[in-house]
């Protein structure tokens, strides 16, 4: 049951993003630098909350589903740059946006 509501809260924010958000592309989707400076970004600022091979502690989601896959890369972006106080997610934007990317870029490729 908590699992089931932890992963709902996740893709609820991802759906909380605006369309026009959710409409923007990857610009570094297929860069192989990219997704391996993502996966350090990730192992130093998500898994904390969302574990080395993105299961989910505590109360964070597990980001190793299909529906974290299938997510519109805008939509993470926004995730990213806008957490969210109410559900634990804090705010990524001070990170710079290529950063973001590229944590984005390794979440797409771990499938």
């Amino acid at each position: 049951m908590v699992l089931a509501l932890a992963s709902a809260s996740a893709m609820d924010l991802v759906q909380l993003a605006p369309q026009r958000a959710a409409a923007i592309t990857n610009p570094l989707a297929s860069d192989e630098q990219a997704r391996r400076a993502g996966a350090k970004l990730y192992s130093r600022e998500c898994a904390s909350c969302h574990g080395r091979k993105r299961e989910g502690l505590g109360k964070a989601p597990p980001l190793d589903r299909a529906d974290v896959y299938d997510a519109s890369p805008g939509a993470l972006f926004w995730v990213l740059r806008n957490g969210s106080l109410y559900r634990g997610m804090p705010s990524f934007a001070h990170l710079p946006e290529p950063q973001r990317w590229q944590i984005i870029t390794f979440l797409k490729s771990a499938r």
